[in-house]
């Protein structure tokens, strides 16, 4: 039996605990999800990809069906690479459903033999994103609740200004 594949794509500047939810409600449906560090061409890291790579292997390690990746071409190509089925995408709001909603009609277009999933976040994180905890954490403020435990450090450390 061919296992069943799915992507969790994403910048991923750095992880939350959104995305983990994400990620873990995903491999609850998923033989194997590949978790790929995209690069955004229209964003500035704050992370490398490899340090974000890492973040992710630290943060799911738990998981024993995730694995994770860097990929710097088309998602598409990516998802007939790895023979996946499915793109998990996480949305937020109406306002990320309509950007996503174009992407997946992109990505169909480009690979038939993937379809994009949207999951809905779960509501205690509607308004986390990864540049809401970029900005707090620059400032000093505590972001604890919002990024998983094990990375914590490293990411209050480098992001913190003087």
């Amino acid at each position: 039996m061919d296992k069943r594949i799915a992507i969790c794509p994403g910048s991923f500047d750095p992880i939350t605990i959104g995305h983990i939810d994400i990620i873990k409600r995903a491999a609850a449906m998923f033989d194997k999800i590949i978790i790929v560090v995209m690069k955004n061409i229209n964003k500035t890291g704050s992370f490398s990809p490899e340090e974000r790579k890492e973040f992710i292997v630290k943060s799911v390690a738990d998981i024993p069906n995730v694995e994770v990746d860097i990929y710097g071409g088309l998602l598409a190509d990516y998802a007939a690479q790895k023979n996946a089925c499915a793109i998990i995408k996480g949305l937020r709001a109406m306002s990320d459903f309509e950007y996503e909603f174009q992407m997946a009609l992109t990505n169909k277009k480009l690979n038939p033999n993937v379809e994009t999933i949207f999951l809905t976040t779960s509501t205690e994180n509607m308004y986390l994103s990864s540049s809401m905890v970029k900005q707090i954490a620059s400032m000093g403020g505590d972001i604890s609740d919002f990024v998983p435990p094990v990375i914590l450090d490293e990411i209050t450390t480098r992001l913190k200004k003087d």
